[in-house]
């Protein structure tokens, strides 16, 4: 990725002190519209992986259909207040923000520019890391969602019967601010995992715990709130329900009011904390990485 971008990047866009231009923002807009640019560009590389990894994402639903099918042909009654059509609605929810919003393989860059030294590239430029990397992110999300946002149609029109769009305008709006945290959140636990790499030659282990808890308890294999009482506590306060449940909720109006403030505030919360680690773990390991001649 390092040296498609020195390759592609002109070397006057990222050689130039920002103050020294007499518009600093645009020239920096302008600098980190190149990198998106770029990110479109290296996607497109790889295209047939890229397609059939998109394509075949919203498979799980289906599976995910049938299997819910069979619990409520079975029990006959709601579960936790969700009805068939209610749970189906919020797994179709689950899998546009996970198209939508999920990283796909961020961490395993990150990790091993740092693994192979083409981070010193950065070191010496003005140019910054985790602006560079949610460059690449939002050019990959853009590109992916913009490629299954057909599939995700055809879905909805199949299953028609049990969608239920928000009633209120305030909802959209909670909804598609809860969605960008949710991106943002799931993008600094990600990077911040990727930081390890600075300490850990391999962190595969480390990402593959972790995403494990997360895929468990962010909402993925059924909607959190049919759990014991006794851990809606912990799902309140837990960093992964604000990366897909929470959202989901909010689209499906099941959380409103107070119970809304509450969980947006504890969203940022958790942006602001996560994002604070990531700075921190950045700059302790470039000072380590240049301390050992990287």
């Amino acid at each position: 990725m390092c040296d498609s971008l020195a390759a592609r990047y002109p070397r006057r866009v990222i050689s130039e002190s920002p103050a020294s231009h007499p518009r600093p923002l645009l020239r920096s807009f302008q600098k980190y519209w190149k990198l998106f640019d770029i990110g479109i560009q290296n996607t497109f590389v790889y295209r047939w992986n890229f397609l059939l990894r998109t394509v075949f994402g919203i498979v799980p639903l289906i599976g995910t259909v049938f299997i819910w099918q069979a619990i409520f042909r079975s029990k006959q009654a709601p579960i936790n207040g969700y009805e068939y059509s209610t749970m189906i609605f919020y797994f179709m929810i689950t899998v546009f923000l996970d198209n939508l919003i999920t990283p796909t393989e961020d961490e395993w860059q990150i990790a091993a520019e740092i693994r192979d030294g083409r981070i010193s590239a950065f070191l010496i430029k003005p140019l910054n890391y985790l602006g560079y990397r949610i460059s690449l992110y939002l050019s990959y999300r853009l590109l992916y969602i913009s490629v299954v946002f057909i599939p995700i149609l055809g879905l909805g029109w199949v299953f028609r019967d049990n969608i239920r769009f928000p009633e209120h305008g305030v909802t959209w709006i909670a909804f598609a601010a809860s969605t960008v945290m949710a991106a943002a959140l799931q993008f600094l636990i990600a990077y911040s995992l990727a930081m390890i790499a600075f300490w850990v030659l391999e962190i595969s282990t480390i990402v593959f715990i972790l995403y494990s808890f997360e895929f468990f308890l962010s909402g993925h294999i059924f909607p959190l709130d049919i759990m014991p009482p006794w851990l809606h506590g912990f799902i309140l306060w837990s960093p992964f329900t604000y990366e897909l449940f929470f959202p989901a909720q909010i689209c499906m109006e099941r959380v409103q009011g107070a119970a809304l403030v509450e969980g947006l505030v504890i969203q940022a919360g958790w942006i602001a904390l996560v994002s604070g680690i990531a700075t921190l773990l950045y700059s302790r390991g470039v000072r380590k990485y240049q301390a050992v001649g990287g």
